[in-house]
């Protein structure tokens, strides 16, 4: 197949090698084109966060570029000593660099299996080598059946079912609380990463009213202005919690900052009947008091039981892996069998056209000896025959050089057959 994988991922580096190795846009297309000119194959780069891939191929002819001359261009490229680059990269051919594209667009390969972004940038990472030429028949053909199976694991196995960043199973929960919110009022406590990353997420809900509150009136601003919220001063934070359906809090502070005696004294009291809040409380240490948590109209969730949820989920995705790698395996198999026979059909027409020739040489003649002496059914019955002995004959050289390719053995097979049925 003269395909080759050599790279490096967040296993065997770490964040400041993948870094040093990375590609952005600029890069990418220079160090694509460089290769291929330089080395007359087929080129793709995968450069994620966790992740730098070179695929390199040639359909036919010569070996494709070896593993040691791949990391002296990545060392050239990104000006590191190839011999420090050594310990961290890995190389596949043929069959298993195969297999291992097809593992990471299934996010098999992944830091969080079954995340869905991988198979997007596998995508990107085709098109983009398309768009600069550096693509041909192997490359071409065997990018589009990853995808293809990628979409099979993602259909056929619940291996990407459920979120697993904390702010997402956060929002995973309101959502199994509430089932609409046009007229649910969100307030968010604070400003710290983890909740403007998960409030990004519950903007996506549309809720009715956005509220937000924090020490500093201009970081509530700030907050507010991003969002499309209301700054609420601070020490109206009781008022606003009495009026919130979702409540999301992420101080830092040093102590909880809503105790049971406070939330029981100034906040359940304003509480409209029936209504439900939630509290994800994603601070540490904890904004919220625990006690405050009573099952039925109120519902708390700290950064362990978000955490918890979330290990949950990573447990059952890992359950779909045995089924998803199966897939894998058979779409591997699929795909190196159909690129044998896209290889080898060249050789196979050319030896069926010689010995049809030499068949049509000998029967022809035949045949007019014969004239006049056999029905046309007969004559039909001897041409019969011929091509019957031809297919049989043919039969075990052909099947050997199928097999013959699967094992990687097809050259010397090749070279004989030309020289035995003198090929050109």
């Amino acid at each position: 197949m003269n395909l080759r994988i050599v790279g490096c991922n967040f296993r065997t580096a770490n964040v400041d090698v993948r870094e040093r190795l990375a590609f952005p846009p600029d890069l990418h297309a220079r160090a694509s084109a460089e290769l291929a000119a330089r080395f007359g194959c087929e080129v793709a780069i995968l450069s994620t966060c966790n992740r730098v891939e070179l695929f390199l191929a040639r359909p036919h002819g010569a070996t494709v570029l070896s593993t040691e001359l791949a990391t002296e261009f990545l060392g050239e490229v990104h000006h590191v000593p190839p011999e420090t680059l050594t310990p961290h990269l890995y190389s596949h051919a043929d069959a298993d660099a195969t297999r291992h594209l097809f593992r990471v667009a299934a996010s098999l390969d992944s830091l969080i299996v079954g995340e869905g972004q991988i198979a997007g940038q596998v995508k990107q990472a085709f098109e983009a080598a398309q768009q600069l030429a550096t693509t041909g028949p192997l490359l071409n053909a065997l990018f589009p059946h990853a995808l293809r199976t990628a979409k099979r694991v993602r259909t056929e196995t619940g291996i990407s079912l459920g979120h697993v960043s904390v702010s997402s199973v956060a929002v995973d929960y309101v959502k199994q609380v509430f089932d609409h919110f046009g007229d649910k009022t969100i307030l968010v406590i604070g400003a710290g990463k983890m909740g403007r990353l998960t409030l990004k997420h519950l903007e996506e809900l549309k809720p009715g009213r956005i509220l937000v509150a924090n020490r500093s009136p201009e970081k509530a601003a700030e907050v507010a202005a991003g969002c499309g919220g209301t700054p609420i001063p601070w020490d109206k934070l009781d008022d606003a919690l009495g009026e919130a359906d979702i409540a999301l809090s992420t101080t830092g502070a040093g102590e909880p900052i809503v105790s049971q005696k406070r939330f029981d004294k100034q906040v359940r009291p304003k509480r409209r009947h029936g209504r439900t809040l939630v509290v994800l409380d994603i601070a540490v240490p904890r904004d919220f008091d625990p006690a405050i948590h009573d099952g039925d109209r109120v519902c708390l969730f700290n950064i362990d039981d978000l955490t918890r949820i979330r290990e949950q989920t990573i447990a059952e995705r890992q359950s779909h892996i045995r089924p998803a790698e199966a897939i894998v395996a058979a779409e591997v198999k699929n795909f190196t069998d159909d690129w044998q026979r896209r290889k080898n059909g060249p050789v196979i027409q050319q030896l069926r056209s010689e010995v049809d020739k030499v068949r049509d040489e000998v029967l022809t003649p035949l045949l007019a000896k014969l004239n006049g002496k056999l029905s046309l059914a007969e004559k039909e019955q001897v041409a019969a025959a011929f091509r019957l002995f031809q297919n049989k004959l043919l039969h075990g050289p052909i099947a050997a050089l199928q097999d013959a390719s699967k094992e990687g053995d097809r050259g010397t097979l090749i070279e004989a057959m030309k020289k035995l049925f003198r090929l050109g």
